[in-house]
Order: structure tokens, then C-alpha cells, then sequence
């Protein structure tokens, strides 16, 4: 890595620079001390220069580099680590290129389009020593820090139930859709990648990609991702995940998009607790056998009410304290110390995203071995822990 020393400035370069990707960067603006942008790549040449312009007026220079190939973005000397804000299908293979190219990753979650990508993602950044932190920014807010301590210093007692409520899908289509020509700007074979080939339409990329199954899971895989990490962060099953999942979805059955517009699954742990996840709101809620605790963002409730107000007391387990999710992975690339949310971390809450939408799609009870990171008996299921690659692309 390109880091010398500590005064040294961390310099950055942005794989994916729409939307989320946008608010990504100024969120890094927030630590000129510790970083700089120094490079952003998209394949749209329209969010690229735009994105460009933003960096170089908020830095009073033109030093921003600009590429269209993340390969080239990964393999330059100039750059120390990549942040990854693209659409799902492309997380793993642009982090595991950057890892082997010496580079320290910031990707967004969740982790991975499939179960075996995400295994894939864990194994490289062991092997290569990069340090990555998944886009879980839940762990970095202290009311969601403070929740999962008091589910696991017991004071709602014995943990028995989860309930999560997931948003609605805040996108529509119309029931019938006809090809669209390609924008002139916008290189959309690199942007299907290893995805299927389709024809294009507008609804199928950028923000809309995520209610496509080619390229996402739909709300499972958006909040899901956010909020079954912190039900398995208040469990203490970062390394594990459900035994048994079963469920039902609200599938499309007509127009662009492919993913639930409803949800309903359920989850059964080894340690007994049942997790239930459906459409609502966007929250958490945890029960227990002393009183029941809700939390959100910028919200934490519990009934009874003093329970919320708990003071620590010596000997309570305190969890890993990140109040900066963007900074505690600048620090850690400084420190080669592991962030709140490694990938191990992201892989299981991804994991966990998956297999509701596999058991959903299946429709019927599946039953899961978080070691071996199978399904028990059931090859149908098991298939769907990956997905083809349309070549050249390839996992390794």
C-alpha cells in the first residue's frame, strides 16, 4: 500500500459514483485529514464527469483522475484503497481484484450477489491481508450499538424473538416494457458484466437495479442487509447464521422488475430465538422474557422504559465502539487493525439476505448448516448459492 506513514494522506479511488456512490464521497470529504479522493471510474461518461467536477471543486484543483475500467482504477500506483458503490452482481469481482491488486476496500453491502461470492470475498482478503469494510453503516450509529449490548448483557432477559420490518419497494414499473436504445455515453455490456445479457432499458440500471434478481435482491438484500447484521450483532452470530427459513414473497408477475414486492420469512436459530421478517416500516424489534426493546435509526424504545436508561456496570460485554463508519475504516487501514464490519461480517448478514429469498422463491422450509455453508439435503438450494458468470467474467 501506498501508505508511508501516518501523515500521509490515504488516497482514494471510487468505483461506482452514482447515488449512493455521490454520498459515499462526501461523506470521505468529511475526513481530509485523514483522506483524499484522488480517482473516480463509472462507466456512464455522464455521472463520471459530473462526479469529477464535484472532487475537484471541493479540493480547488483539476488533480481528480477519471477512468472508465475499474482494472486500470485497481492497478494504479496513485491509489491506496477503492471504495465500491456499484450494483450487487459486480461487488465481487471488483473487490477481489482490488485486494490482489494491494489495495484496502470499502464495499458496499450488502457483501455480495450470492452466498459463494461472498465465501470467495472472505477468502481473498485473508489471503491477501487487505482490510475491508462492509457498507453496514448500522454499526457505526450508536442507538443500534447500544440495543445489541443490552440484548447480550441480557437485561431484556432471555432473548425469543426478532421482528424486523423491511420498507416497501420505493420503486414501480409498468406492466409491459419494450427495449429501449442505449444512452450515447453510458457502456452498458461493461455495465451487465458478468450478469445475463439483456436489452436495455432504463428501469434495469442504476438506482432500479436493485429490483432485478440478475443484479440484487430487492429490499431483502437493501434493509435486509442492515438489519438482520445487527439481529446477528445482538446475538452474538457474526460467525453463524439461521438453522431452519421459511417463507413466502409477493413475487412480480409481470414488467421489468424480478424481486418480492412483499416479504415474509421466518428464521430459526440454534440458540432458540425465532427471527420474523415482513413488510412495514423500516426497525427492529427485540423480545425478550424481562420486557421488549425497538430500535431504529435515530430511535431506541423499550418496554418497560428503564431498561433503554440502563447504566453499565463492570463485567457487561461492550461491543466494538465505531462512531464513524467512513473513519473507522481510514483508521484501520492505518492500523491494519480489523473494522467494525469485516467481511466475515458482511458475508453472514448477506448470507442471511440470501437464503430468505432462496427459501422464498423455493416455498418451502429450508434447513441451513451455517458451518459447513450448505443446505442440509437439498441440492435444488444449494445450486442457488451462485450463479453463472457471463464470460470473459470470472469469480477468480
Amino acid at each position: 500500500m501506498g501508505v508511508s506513514g501516518m501523515s500521509e494522506k490515504i488516497r482514494l479511488g471510487f468505483i461506482g459514483v452514482a447515488n449512493m456512490g455521490t454520498l459515499n464521497i462526501k461523506e470521505f470529504f468529511k475526513h481530509d485529514e485523514l483522506a483524499r479522493v484522488a480517482a473516480v471510474c463509472d462507466v456512464d461518461e455522464g455521472h463520471l464527469a459530473k462526479t469529477r467536477d464535484l472532487v475537484n471543486e471541493h479540493y480547488g484543483d483539476e488533480a481528480c483522475a477519471v477512468y472508465s475500467d475499474f482494472r486500470e482504477l485497481n492497478r494504479c500506483d496513485a491509489i491506496d484503497a477503492v471504495v465500491v458503490t456499484t450494483p450487487d452482481h459486480w461487488h465481487a469481482c471488483m473487490a477481489i481484484d482490488a485486494a490482489r491488486c494491494g489495495k484496502d476496500v470499502y464495499l458496499e453491502k450488502p457483501l455480495a450477489l450470492t452466498i459463494v461470492e461472498g465465501r470467495r470475498i472472505c477468502e481473498v482478503m485473508k489471503e491477501t491481508g487487505r482490510i475491508l469494510q462492509t457498507g453496514s453503516q448500522q454499526r457505526s450509529m450508536p442507538k443500534f450499538r447500544q440495543c445489541c449490548e443490552l440484548v447480550r448483557n441480557g437485561y431484556l432477559g432471555d432473548l425469543q424473538r426478532i421482528e424486523i420490518e423491511l420498507p416497501p419497494n420505493n420503486k414501480t414499473c409498468e406492466p409491459q416494457w419494450s427495449p429501449m436504445p442505449v444512452p450515447e455515453g453510458f457502456d452498458y455490456d461493461f455495465w451487465l458484466g458478468p450478469a445475463p445479457e439483456a436489452e436495455y432499458h432504463e428501469q434495469r440500471c442504476h438506482y432500479q437495479f436493485r429490483f432485478l434478481l440478475d443484479y440484487s435482491g430487492g429490499q431483502v438484500t437493501n434493509f435486509g442487509a442492515h438489519h438482520l447484521d445487527i439481529a446477528h450483532w445482538a446475538m452474538g452470530m457474526d460467525d453463524s447464521g439461521p438453522r431452519k427459513i421459511s417463507g413466502h414473497g409477493e413475487w412480480p408477475t409481470s414488467g421489468l422488475f424480478t424481486t418480492t414486492t412483499k416479504v415474509d420469512f421466518r428464521f430459526e436459530y440454534d440458540n432458540g430465538v425465532e427471527l420474523v421478517c415482513k413488510t412495514g416500516e423500516s426497525k427492529l424489534r427485540f423480545i425478550g422474557a424481562a420486557g421488549a426493546m425497538t430500535v431504529a435509526r435515530g430511535k431506541l424504545e423499550s418496554d418497560p422504559a428503564e431498561i433503554a436508561e440502563t447504566e453499565w456496570k463492570d463485567g457487561d460485554i461492550r461491543l466494538y465502539q465505531s462512531d464513524n463508519h467512513h473513519a473507522n475504516w481510514l483508521e484501520c487501514i492505518r492500523t491494519r487493525e480489523q473494522p467494525v464490519c469485516p467481511p466475515e461480517v458482511g458475508h453472514r448478514s448477506a448470507t442471511a439476505c440470501h437464503l430468505a429469498n432462496i427459501a422464498m422463491k423455493l416455498g418451502r422450509e429450508l434447513e441451513w448448516d451455517p458451518a459447513s455453508e450448505a443446505f442440509v439435503n437439498d441440492d435444488e438450494a444449494n445450486a442457488m448459492r451462485s450463479r453463472p458468470y457471463r464470460p470473459p467474467w470470472s469469480l477468480d
